[in-house]
Formats: structure tokens, C-alpha cells, sequence
């Protein structure tokens, strides 16, 4: 699957058991996590001119993002987002 644009697919990072004071939180309790693997790109914004601006996350980054980002959609049965670029609030090193 190809995005378009500066559109991008992300694969969630899950984060392990949440603890807090020694209670463990249940799954149905539990945030989603704001982080995850970005999965493909599309080929970048095309400007008035017509020229392409690529995109600075690429194949492989890990990242940051908003807890209401994206569009959840659903790949061979596994949960992913599609966002665009500026929803990416930054790159995990």
C-alpha cells in the first residue's frame, strides 16, 4: 500500500503494562500509544509550481504523534494510521 501525497501509514508501538501505584491499569483503560513505526510514505506535497516537496520521515522512523492524529484503518487484519506529515510532532533518534 502507497500513501499519497504527504500522507504517511504508522504502525502503533505498543507500550508495555501501565502501572501506577501498584495497580495494573486494565486494556480497556489503557491510552493508545502516541508513538509508532512508520510503515510507507507517499512521494511529498506538490507546491503551486509543481514542483515536489519530499518528505522528512521516511521508511523505518520511529514517531511521535498527537493522541487524536490520523485516520485509524485496518491492513491484512492489523491496525495502522494513515496521517499526513504535519501531524508527525517529531522523529525518535
Amino acid at each position: 500500500m502507497k500513501p499519497l501525497h504527504d500522507r504517511i501509514i504508522v504502525r502503533r508501538i505498543e507500550e508495555g503494562e501501565q502501572k501506577i501505584g501498584g495497580i495494573i491499569i486494565p486494556d480497556s483503560a489503557k491510552e493508545k500509544p502516541q508513538q509508532g513505526k512508520v510503515i510507507a510514505v507517499g512521494a511529498g506535497k506538490i507546491k503551486e509550481d509543481g514542483k515536489r516537496i519530499p518528505l522528512d520521515v521516511k521508511e523505518g522512523d520511529t514517531i511521535l504523534f498527537g493522541k487524536y492524529s490520523g485516520q485509524e484503518i485496518k491492513i491484512n487484519g492489523e491496525e495502522h494510521l494513515i496521517m499526513r506529515e504535519d501531524e508527525v510532532l517529531a522523529i525518535v533518534d
